[in-house]
């Protein structure tokens, strides 16, 4: 099997990490990049883009990554702070009125967007389809009451987190999430990632071998299958529609490249390609700790800011400060603000590792072990 791409001098055992992967069958298709200081270091894809191995992965293949998305979306909600438009400290509800139903008047946007506002899913069964409706479902979580009650206290929202920043975008700003991030930040900027894929790029989509066995959750709980594990915990995904919509938890297109890009405004104090798109009050209240937990969904101990997550656990290198999120069958995101370093991973064959994926893992250790 052979990938392609390129590595700056001093960063080749990067190359044949990714190559390992590949010998080692752990891939079907994949892209690793990385840049240092704003610069592209690493760029390297392989593999096959769909399932029967008749299309290569190339350049130019996309990939949704999940819940990778997550820390993307928060960039945008962080420079619509910076502009005034939102506040991380006010409610919810002062946005979105209909929020406050069900005892949650008093949720922040900050509390919401770290996990705390106690909606991981529904309770009771809706019509999975109901997701790619995201007015509707956003329609249906205003009305639901917080599934525990202490605000200080995370459980990881896989999905529902996206709908509340959507809503809570397009009602303070009159305009999606997903079209900020096209208009303000990757179109500007060159970066081939987007939340809500237009219908002529879907033919560039690599298609998902998803994994053969659940989440890694550790021992089952009410709040864990609700979240993760019910008939009608997450939509049909992989259609046109699923990707046309815009679901800033979960669908988020690009490659490796544009992930890498997108991460290192975390790397570099809110700046791309030396513009700052996000001010430094408004960064640091992005990338501060909120929580410090042992979540109620996820396994073992997070650290959560206003959406992306810090390295707690040393799972993205060896900095815990940081900043990271990974997504549904292996993807990852991380900006080392100390090193000034991002990297990016995406894959079409998924793992059952919410976090701590060993590709990318081993691709981290090659990285780190470069500088």
């Amino acid at each position: 099997m052979f990938t392609q791409g390129s590595v700056a001098p001093g960063f080749e055992p990067v190359a044949e990490a990714f190559a390992l992967n590949f010998e080692e069958g752990l891939e079907l298709g994949a892209g690793f990049a990385a840049t240092l200081d704003g610069e592209t270091v690493v760029d390297l894809w392989g593999g096959y883009a769909d399932r029967n191995r008749t299309r290569l992965w190339d350049a130019d293949t996309l990939v949704p990554v999940y819940s990778t998305t997550k820390a993307i979306a928060a960039l945008v909600i962080a420079r619509l702070v910076d502009q005034g438009v939102l506040d991380f400290e006010a409610p919810v509800s002062a946005v979105w009125p209909e929020f406050a139903a069900g005892g949650k008047a008093q949720v922040t946007l900050a509390e919401a967007l770290s996990h705390r506002a106690g909606l991981v899913g529904f309770k009771d069964p809706i019509d999975p389809a109901l997701w790619l409706d995201p007015p509707a479902l956003s329609a249906a979580i205003a009305p639901l009451e917080p599934l525990w009650a202490d605000r200080a206290q995370s459980g990881y929202h896989p999905l529902t987190w996206g709908y509340i920043a959507g809503e809570v975008v397009a009602r303070a700003a009159g305009k999606s999430l997903g079209q900020i991030l096209a208009d303000d930040i990757c179109e500007p900027h060159g970066v081939d990632f987007w939340i809500g894929l237009p219908d002529e790029e879907h033919e560039r989509c690599a298609e998902i071998q998803k994994p053969k066995t659940a989440p890694l959750l550790g021992e089952m709980t009410e709040l864990k299958r609700i979240a993760f594990m019910t008939k009608w915990s997450a939509p049909d995904r992989g259609g046109p529609v699923w990707r046309r919509i815009e679901i800033p938890s979960a669908n988020g297109h690009g490659t490796a490249l544009s992930v890498a890009m997108l991460y290192s405004l975390y790397a570099n104090g809110g700046a791309l390609n030396g513009e700052a798109l996000v001010g430094p009050d408004a960064f640091d209240a992005l990338t501060k700790v909120r929580v410090d937990n042992d979540d109620l969904v996820l396994p073992g101990r997070v650290q959560f800011a206003a959406g992306p997550m810090r390295n707690a656990r040393g799972l993205y290198g060896p900095n815990p400060g940081t900043i990271a999120h990974s997504g549904w069958g292996g993807s990852m995101g991380l900006g080392d603000p100390d090193r000034r370093l991002s990297a990016g991973y995406v894959m079409n064959r998924q793992d059952h590792h919410l976090q701590g994926d060993p590709r990318p893992a081993r691709l981290i250790a090659a990285l780190y072990g470069c500088l």
